[in-house]
């Protein structure tokens, strides 16, 4: 009797162990898969025609903001167009098209997502969705495909010793709008033909494209590829690169991660907002605490490879509208003994010295846009870092000296 009611209990157990399954295979079936995440759907036909006139005018940004027209950025310069004012539903109306469930999804919790689209053949174009005031606007990068070469961009000879296969840390500094990442994509696009090996940018957000030739070119954009600047860099030694492209040395980590790709054997570009080598040098080494900066001159000096700062000056050529005037500097012994002792007021002695060597003083650069009828002098004047030693120099006098080379 003990055994059947073992035995019974047994089957009731069973049985109710089926019933429950096959209740949630019942319910599981009633419900709707999720549905998978899409691909953007393709934008309004009149964002299209947007994208199309941002190509045809070399237009580098549209804003697209409700109650005013579209603002196009030409040459640096933001203009409203003629078309008529936009209404909020049509902004709002073109941004959600673009989006995915998921994207849509992020735009409502924190009010701001990034968005890529590539016209078939032609340029693409990067998209942030935002709220201001309330509203929907769109701010749009367009990202050409075409890289002006050195000859192109009227670049000083000295540009071209950076493609070089030797590893270190290049700056390239200026102002914003002063073409500083131009002039990194020609030479990365130099490297591209020229070499066999792996090219690898973290930008934000990508300002060119770049087709494999004999390098092999990978590019990431913070936002779109990768989350941040930090999670980029903690990985971009195991992408195995060779050349490495950091958009803007932007704060500690990003300046001590290119200091590692350089130290282990790779060479690595970066971009900041200085005026002059002496003030990159500060400009870095003011992301570090105080209590280090000593410390990392070392690893500075030992690791730095070149600075070019440079502006966009109005061109008097014809068919050519800004000239770039630059200041490049070359590490040799005597840089690095300077960057060593914090004597970075005395690296304009160096550059005087050894601009048969590839380096250049601004002074120089413009000295040179004059004499070839590409810049007027008062322009010159206006931006010199020294206004007499320019005017001197136009009347053959050189105030090089090399005094401080020999302390």
């Amino acid at each position: 009797m003990r055994c059947f009611l073992g035995d019974l209990r047994l089957v009731k157990r069973f049985v109710r162990k089926r019933e429950r399954e096959e209740e949630a295979a019942a319910e599981a079936a009633a419900t709707p898969p999720p549905a998978p995440e899409l691909t953007p759907p393709p934008p309004p036909s009149r964002l299209v025609r947007y994208f199309r006139a941002m190509s045809k005018a070399g237009a580098s940004d549209l804003h697209l903001k409700p109650g005013g027209p579209p603002h196009i950025r030409i040459n640096t310069r933001v203009s409203a167009t003629r078309a008529e004012p936009l209404p909020p539903s049509e902004t709002e109306a073109m941004a959600l098209e673009l989006l995915t469930p998921k994207q849509r999804a992020q735009f409502e919790e924190i009010g701001n997502v990034d968005v890529a689209f590539e016209l078939e053949g032609a340029d693409r174009f990067r998209i942030n969705v935002f709220r201001q005031r309330g509203q929907v606007a769109l701010a749009i990068r367009r990202v050409t495909r075409e890289i002006p070469d050195f000859d192109a961009l009227h670049l000083p000879p000295g540009i071209e010793a950076l493609t070089a296969p030797n590893p270190g840390l290049v700056l390239v500094s200026g102002p914003t709008g002063s073409g500083k990442s131009t002039t990194l994509a020609a030479v990365l696009e130099r490297i591209n033909r020229t070499r066999p090996c792996h090219i690898v940018t973290i930008e934000d957000p990508i300002e060119y494209l770049y087709e494999d030739k004999m390098a092999l070119v990978s590019q990431r954009e913070i936002g779109i590829d990768v989350a941040t600047f930090d999670v980029a860099l903690k990985y971009l030694m195991r992408e195995d690169p060779d050349v490495v492209l950091i958009g803007e040395m932007r704060d500690r980590e990003t300046f001590m991660a290119a200091l590692q790709a350089a130290e282990t054997g790779h060479l690595v570009f970066g971009t900041t907002h200085a005026s002059s080598a002496a003030q990159t040098i500060h400009r870095v080494l003011d992301l570090l605490p105080a209590d280090m900066r000593d410390r990392f001159r070392e690893v500075l000096a030992s690791n730095l490879r070149a600075i070019v700062c440079q502006k966009l000056l109005p061109c008097i050529a014809p068919g050519i509208d800004r000239i770039p005037a630059c200041e490049i500097l070359l590490t040799n012994p005597s840089v690095r003994q300077l960057v060593r002792e914090g004597r970075e007021g005395d690296l304009i002695e160096v550059l005087r010295s050894c601009e048969g060597d590839g380096m250049l003083t601004f002074t120089t650069s413009l000295l040179q846009l004059i004499e070839r009828n590409y810049l007027d002098p008062k322009v010159a004047y206006d931006v010199a870092p020294n206004v007499e030693e320019l005017r001197m120099r136009i009347k053959g006098i050189s105030s090089s000296r090399a005094g401080l080379l020999n302390r």
